[in-house]
């Protein structure tokens, strides 16, 4: 691939030893050859990730998903949630496959390249028996706009599952956020109450069950917009709002935005064992059981509500920069 000269108006990628590296106005992002998955998404140098994001299988279970043993009949997707790893990786620069990149193959590329497009595919091998694959594709435009497209396979014999998605950890705690779609709290078989519109939500409230266990779901989203004032820098100064916005591509999405992960909530039996919040968790789902509440000492979620792991599931979003950040932030 041969050495071209810089343009605004193109993406800037850099094939490094352990990350392939993309930069434009505004955005700097890094995607790890090592920890399987994006590793850095730094908006007007502010960093918004503070793990790589991976799919989800799992949600906190709720006293219906106890009452019924759903919990244990699909227990696998709990560790599939925790220790799926990114088997491969492909790369394609403006449509073309970049070939061998890992060093000291990357050798051959000069400093930088350039392109309109850049897609990176990661392809995730659960620890399920039987084991099956999730495809993550990235496609990064010169705005800095990411197209996520998000495959699951289904294989014969797999339990049905929880949730299905993709779960983003970001460094501090939210100060809220906004979002077009249901008003409330939904889910699949919880919308009938809801009304469709622009809501806006102060902080990260989780509903104090006395259990802890899932909440927080909103369906049938066109957008989710991210807020926060907060950073992991010292250098900076907080107080400054910036924020990151999901959208839909074509079908809407579903999502949850807590200050915990699934098994935080999971490992806690009441409300004081859970950790101080420090971090957003924002989890965009293509696919979300229902919870029931026929009644909580056996009655299963009413079948459509369910999801098989056995059927295929393909959604999409886009994470889109948002254009009024200014100042500077490292993680």
């Amino acid at each position: 691939m041969d050495c071209i000269n810089k343009s605004q108006e193109k993406l800037h990628v850099v094939f490094g030893d352990v990350v392939l590296g993309v930069h434009g106005e505004g955005f700097e992002y890094l995607f790890s050859y090592s920890t399987g998955g994006m590793e850095s998404l730094t908006v007007h140098g502010r960093e918004w990730l503070y793990r790589t994001p991976k799919p989800t299988f799992w949600r906190a279970t709720t006293d219906n998903d106890r009452g019924s043993k759903f919990s244990f009949r699909s227990a696998m997707w709990m560790g599939a949630d925790l220790f799926t790893r990114a088997d491969r990786i492909q790369i394609q620069l403006d449509g073309q496959d970049v070939g061998p990149f890992l060093a000291p193959d990357n050798n051959r590329f000069c400093k930088e390249q350039e392109g309109e497009s850049l897609a990176v595919t990661y392809v995730y091998v659960t620890p399920t028996v039987p084991s099956t694959e999730v495809e993550v594709t990235y496609t990064v435009k010169p705005t800095g706009r990411i197209q996520v497209e998000v495959h699951y396979h289904g294989k014969q014999g797999l339990p049905e599952l929880p949730v299905f998605g993709m779960r983003f950890i970001m460094p501090t705690k939210a100060d809220g956020y906004t979002y077009y779609g249901l008003s409330g709290e939904t889910y699949p078989d919880r919308m009938a109450g809801g009304i469709k519109g622009q809501w806006q939500v102060s902080g990260l409230p989780v509903t104090p069950y006395l259990v802890p266990q899932d909440c927080g779901v909103h369906m049938d989203t066109d957008w989710l917009t991210i807020h926060r004032s907060s950073t992991l820098a010292n250098e900076s100064k907080d107080g400054e709002e910036f924020s990151l916005r999901f959208e839909k591509i074509k079908d809407s999405f579903a999502f949850s935005c807590l200050p915990y992960t699934a098994e935080e909530l999971e490992n806690a039996t009441h409300q004081e064992e859970l950790p101080p919040p420090r971090r957003t968790v924002v989890c965009i789902l293509g696919a979300v059981r229902g919870v029931g509440g026929i009644d909580s000492w056996g009655s299963d979620v009413e079948e459509p509500w369910h999801i098989s792991g056995e059927s295929d599931i393909t959604y999409s979003f886009a994470i889109v920069p948002s254009s009024n950040q200014q100042t500077d932030e490292k993680r």
